[in-house]
């Protein structure tokens, strides 16, 4: 959720997009938070925030991943996903909107965000990626269900689902 000169230089960014493309059931793009004047005419328009490979709208793709790398960007994880026009809870996400995955640094303790997200990747997500995606791809082949597909992915190594949970 960084403006795009400071997101294109994260390697762990690149690393992700790298393996993701490298897939054959998968095609990862990219899209950075607008500056002001940018994310102005977009709201003036009308228009939602897109991809840079496609120029596609947010609110099109099956999975919207953010990387978490420091608290100062959680707020443009509400800003992207304003513009992206996708609900902002998790709980508010209906069928044909994106699952929105955070990972990275800061979640370490995701429960600041927890409401924002469907799922967490806690670690390294070089692998969890991959893995992600291939169960994605066999929910979407029956008809998929969010419900079961958070439900399985929370079986997963390292991945937290917090809507199957309640902060006590």
């Amino acid at each position: 959720p960084d403006v795009y000169e400071v997101g294109m230089s994260h390697l762990g960014s690149a690393i992700l997009y790298e393996i993701l493309n490298a897939r054959e059931d998968t095609f990862a793009q990219r899209v950075y938070a607008p500056w002001t004047d940018m994310a102005r005419l977009l709201a003036g328009k009308g228009a939602p925030l897109c991809s840079l490979e496609e120029d596609r709208p947010l609110s099109q793709f099956d999975i919207v991943g953010f990387n978490l790398s420091y608290e100062m960007s959680y707020t443009n994880v509400l800003y992207m996903l304003d513009l992206g026009k996708i609900p902002f809870l998790a709980s508010e996400r209906a069928a044909g909107c994106p699952v929105v995955v955070g990972g990275g640094s800061c979640v370490v303790n995701p429960e600041p965000m927890a409401d924002f997200f469907d799922l967490f990747v806690i670690g390294d997500g070089e692998e969890a990626a991959g893995e992600l995606c291939a169960l994605f791809a066999r929910h979407k082949e029956k008809g998929f269900d969010r419900k079961a597909f958070l439900l399985d992915a929370a079986n997963m190594e390292g991945v937290y689902v917090p809507s199957l949970y309640r902060p006590a």
